[in-house]
């Protein structure tokens, strides 16, 4: 989770410097591969927005599951050594609004 945090940091410091070099090169907007990366962009912010969620709900259903029977009777006699599994909290302020990049 901590790998995938710094990943999306990462992605965020990667489109403000984006920002910054299309605000010094207008041209760039008329380029059709500026506006397939746009599209790009909100794909993988939607791509992001569905595996966090997906996570989630998988870590949900896991730890309902070993916690109610007859999930329990199994995880106790099979399982044992499987814990009960953290769900995604994003650890920085506004982590759940995607970057706000602006192509002027």
């Amino acid at each position: 989770m901590r790998q995938f945090e710094q990943a999306q940091q990462q992605l965020t410091g990667a489109l403000s410097r984006l920002m910054a070099v299309s605000e010094r090169y207008p041209d760039l907007k008329s380029n059709q591969n500026f506006l397939t990366l746009q599209s790009q962009l909100e794909g993988t912010e939607n791509r992001i927005a569905v595996a966090r969620r997906d996570y989630i709900t998988a870590v949900e259903r896991y730890n309902t599951e070993i916690r109610t029977f007859p999930g329990r009777l199994w995880h106790t006699i099979l399982y044992s050594d499987m814990a009960l599994r953290e769900s995604f909290e994003a650890t920085t302020e506004n982590a759940d609004q995607a970057p706000q990049v602006e192509f002027e």
